[in-house]
């Protein structure tokens, strides 16, 4: 446990604004959000942005992914023990896992909304998907037909899509310090990379993007404030436990000790943009390329309105 003094330092109240100024901004704009009129709906949860693809495909790769990475995540823990939850990259981890879970409860519950409102008669099964697809293409929505519930996202589906939001900036964030910071000054004798280890920085950031490429979710900018809450409240969970208990930090640049740490904290807070608008520039160019390539196969999301 740290003393009364290491907490007066001037750095740590720097680092301490550093931190809790974007964490303020990020709730303020989640609080005064205004919802937009071509909002998401959701059959945009559970449907698969390719028109002919039916939705229980994206179910079951949304449940295989979820295995999987609780597969890897109990190896690790097996390996390793619950130390690793110390790190950034397991809570990272664990989130993507838990959004798998989440997307497969609404995919299950979508296929039978599916198999309800879906016509056999026509020998084709996907008569709903493909109208709901050319509605949203148009851009259009009837009102008038359509019960009122089906156009109001429930709690489920607002989850889902802030956890979507948060792994998709947190897996580029983790994958890049690690491959490209920490590895090259890893190698050593006190460190060997397995495959295991390789595992849980990549096999992340590549169920969530073949996601991505299957998946009708809208993904906007304003994502970020999940993102940036989400980091947040790693850095002060572990401010919490060296209040309290520890004074070992899981990666040097977070030690409040040193007069750079303010530069460091700083650019870990810098570089949540570049990481997060990384993912936005991946889904615009999926949208862009397959819309080109198979005009009549990809469902494309309208773009977002303005708020009113």
């Amino acid at each position: 446990m740290e003393d009364l003094d290491y907490w007066l330092q001037w750095q740590v109240l720097v680092c301490a604004v550093i931190i809790v100024l974007p964490t303020a901004i990020a709730i303020a704009i989640g609080l005064l959000r205004k919802r937009s009129t071509a909002g998401p709906k959701p059959v945009d949860m559970w449907s698969p942005c390719w028109r002919y693809l039916h939705p229980r495909w994206l179910l079951f790769y949304r449940a295989f992914a979820f295995v999987t990475m609780a597969f890897l995540l109990y190896q690790t823990v097996a390996a390793f023990g619950f130390f690793v939850f110390f790190f950034y990259t397991q809570w990272t981890f664990a989130l993507v896992m838990i959004y798998f879970a989440l997307s497969t409860i609404v995919s299950i519950r979508g296929c039978k909304i599916h198999a309800r409102k879906s016509t056999p008669q026509t020998g084709e099964g996907d008569k709903f998907l493909k109208k709901d697809a050319q509605e949203t293409n148009n851009g259009t929505t009837s009102k008038s037909n359509s019960d009122p519930d089906d156009d109001q996202l429930g709690f489920l589906e607002n989850l889902l899509q802030m956890v979507y939001h948060a792994c998709a900036g947190a897996v580029i964030l983790t994958d890049v310090v690690f491959w490209g910071l920490l590895l090259p000054f890893m190698s050593g004798e006190n460190f060997q990379l397995t495959l295991l280890i390789g595992c849980m920085h990549s096999v992340n950031a590549v169920f969530l993007i073949l996601e991505s490429a299957l998946n009708r979710l809208q993904f906007t900018w304003f994502g970020l404030v999940y993102f940036v809450l989400w980091s947040s409240a790693y850095i002060i969970f572990h401010w919490g436990l060296h209040a309290c208990c520890l004074t070992w930090w899981p990666y040097p640049f977070l030690d409040l000790s040193t007069s750079s740490a303010p530069l460091w904290y700083l650019a870990l807070t810098l570089v949540h943009l570049p990481c997060y608008g990384l993912y936005v520039w991946l889904t615009k160019a999926k949208h862009a390329a397959f819309s080109r390539m198979f005009p009549h196969a990809f469902v494309r999301f309208p773009a977002e309105k303005k708020q009113v």
